[in-house]
């Protein structure tokens, strides 16, 4: 049914429940057979018509219009606001248990925009919680409805979120499929701030696939893309995708230098939320390019904890940084402060991505290694050789089976160690 029908429907009702004809709402303003025709669906009142129809009927222009009171349309925008503020905070469980609720309100049938924002709302929280194969199905519904009431930000959006989910749950293919369907057509929309976005997630896909060089090309692309927009948000989602290109090229410096212009970008113009996040990325890559100086980055990394902590971050984001931090304390040569911050990785392992449960268990093997721990060492690395074997063949999984095979040759279990290096080369193709 319409929106024209339902408003026909809605005017129809009241007028029944007041006792009213056709001919004695029309008169004297309307004809009779005017209303019959918006009755019918076969019409549609103008906005004039309509709040003179409300005054007639004794009813509320907005119950009309959404089939909702004034006082439910403001209970759910107030419901709508309170659950994201939740998400804000981070308090992601209780975002997604807020917009759930709202999402059973019968209220919101005439009220698609609202329910959008809802449904859009429920998505983010469920990503945020890690749920991400239930946050897919949310985002892929979003993505695959109807596009007449969703703008084009939001459209976009949904799409950098869907693409997201994919990378992460490690299907790489659809990962890449979602924003080539929209940047890569006949005809390429002009690049804006949100596709700038959609872009970088197309570029982290090239890379953890190990198209390196279509990474490069397209790195530059968005570098060039970005100057002509000159949008903080576009160059430094620009300069931080060059960054991860370069780093997986092995340009280490050139990495440094565009991950220092990101960050520099995102501290003067950017969101604050978003600014925690990008340093604890700024923090990894400069673990790999200048290991020596660890000290100066657990120092980041411990201020980043913190800020994710008061944010609306995700579980896997929360995650990683803590994850940067075990590594920075290894490298430090603390085992025992590394295994502090893997308690809270471990606490978060339940229903994370099986590519980042490998990654995480294969650190805590390192680290258990590092604590002369053997047995248990070879546990975590049994049990994170598990989760890689039900792991997509990818670049990233290449690096976690080649970290696999160094720590347990270091602790001393030569046939295991050479079982992974023969995965590692499997996974690209050696």
């Amino acid at each position: 049914m319409t929106g024209q029908d339902l408003v026909g429907q809605r005017i129809k009702t009241v007028r029944r429940q007041r006792g009213l004809s056709q001919a004695q709402l029309a008169h004297p303003e309307l004809s009779d057979s005017y209303v019959s025709l918006i009755e019918s669906g076969k019409r549609t009142p103008t906005p004039a018509v309509l709040e003179l129809l409300a005054e007639k009927l004794d009813c509320s222009l907005t119950y009309l219009i959404n089939g909702v009171t004034a006082e439910q349309m403001q209970e759910i925008e107030l419901a709508l606001s309170y659950a994201q503020m939740a998400l804000d905070n981070g308090e992601v469980v209780e975002a997604r248990t807020r917009y759930a609720e709202l999402l059973t309100d019968s209220g919101l049938a005439g009220l698609p925009q609202l329910r959008q924002d809802a449904e859009y709302g429920l998505a983010l929280a469920t990503e945020a919680c890690g749920d991400l194969e239930q946050a897919i199905v949310l985002f892929r519904g979003l993505h695959e409805s109807d596009t007449t009431i969703m703008s084009p930000e939001r459209h976009v959006a949904v799409a950098v979120a869907l693409s997201r989910c994919y990378r992460e749950i490690g299907d790489l293919a659809r990962a890449m499929q979602v924003p080539e369907r929209i940047l890569t057509g006949a005809v390429r929309p002009a690049w804006t701030d949100g596709l700038m976005r959609l872009g970088g997630q197309l570029l982290a896909a090239y890379v953890d696939r190990g198209d390196l060089l279509r990474a490069r090309q397209f790195s530059d692309e968005m570098i060039a893309a970005a100057e002509l927009l000159a949008s903080p948000q576009a160059l430094t989602l620009a300069h931080w995708g060059a960054a991860i290109a370069a780093v997986e090229t092995g340009h280490a410096e050139e990495a440094v230098t565009h991950a220092e212009r990101a960050l520099a970008i995102q501290s003067e113009y950017g969101d604050p939320r978003r600014l925690a996040r990008l340093r604890n990325d700024y923090a990894q890559v400069l673990l790999i390019a200048r290991p020596m100086e660890a000290e100066a980055w657990r120092d980041v990394l411990l201020k980043v904890e913190k800020e994710l902590a008061e944010s609306s971050a995700s579980s896997i984001t929360k995650m990683r940084c803590a994850m940067n931090l075990v590594r920075v304390e290894l490298l430090l040569a603390r085992p025992e402060r590394a295994e502090e911050h893997m308690r809270f990785v471990c606490d978060l392992l339940d229903g994370m991505p099986k590519v980042l449960q490998a990654e995480a268990r294969l650190l805590h093997g390192e680290t258990l290694a590092a604590l002369g721990m053997q047995a248990e060492a070879s546990r975590e690395l049994l049990a994170g050789a598990e989760c890689l074997e039900r792991a997509p063949e990818t670049r990233f999984t290449a690096h976690a089976w080649l970290t696999a095979a160094r720590v347990l040759e270091r602790i001393d279990e030569p046939g295991r160690s050479v079982d992974a290096y023969k995965r590692a080369m499997a996974c690209v193709g050696l």
